[in-house]
């Protein structure tokens, strides 16, 4: 197998670099090699966030290169626009079109993208829009919408979807949160199966 490039985006407070956390243990559970990195903007709710990870029989650098992510799994719309030329032009972009409005749009200076997908999908890339967030509301927490996302994704990694579910509920070992974020990836699977 070949080293296959995931990103994860968003904002501060999501859940990302838990999300990428969990697909990073579930490769290495299925016995790949994984790597993780980081990329941070303010390191407060909010900021920039992008996990990056490198699955394969081998990893050497830990950081990928523009072009060539096979998935992209963005927590909000105008991020995964932002981070969206580090697809391959075979890669998936797994969007939430849920959007974070910024202070900086709130005070005129700049301008939120009118539709993200759209323009995603001029630049060639395959996008699949996921109503993360809207199935989270549906299940009474919008705060399971990472589990939803991660639910969307887990056909297209590597390794088997149970993998990645084992290490959601890794987090909450047994109990209401663990049935909850159960319930949350498993709809997540739905959505793309």
């Amino acid at each position: 197998m070949m080293t296959v490039d995931v990103l994860v985006v968003g904002i501060g407070g999501q859940g990302v670099m838990t999300a990428a956390e969990a697909i990073a243990r579930a490769a290495l559970d299925a016995g790949f090699a994984a790597s993780k990195t980081e990329v941070t903007g303010m390191s407060q709710r909010g900021g920039v966030v992008c996990s990056q990870l490198r699955i394969g029989e081998r990893i050497g650098a830990s950081e990928i290169r523009p072009g060539t992510a096979a998935l992209l799994i963005a927590f909000e719309a105008a991020e995964g626009l932002r981070w969206g030329h580090y697809l391959t032009t075979e890669g998936w972009v797994l969007l939430d079109a849920w959007r974070a409005v910024p202070p900086i749009v709130s005070s005129g200076l700049h301008q939120y993208p009118t539709d993200p997908a759209a323009e995603l999908r001029a630049a060639n890339r395959h996008v699949q829009e996921v109503d993360a967030r809207g199935v989270a509301a549906r299940l009474g927490d919008v705060r399971l919408a990472n589990s939803v996302m991660l639910g969307a994704a887990a056909a297209r990694l590597p390794f088997p979807p149970a993998a990645l579910r084992a290490q959601v509920l890794e987090r909450f070992r047994a109990g209401p949160l663990a049935e909850r974020n159960a319930a949350a990836f498993d709809a997540g699977c739905a959505l793309t199966s």
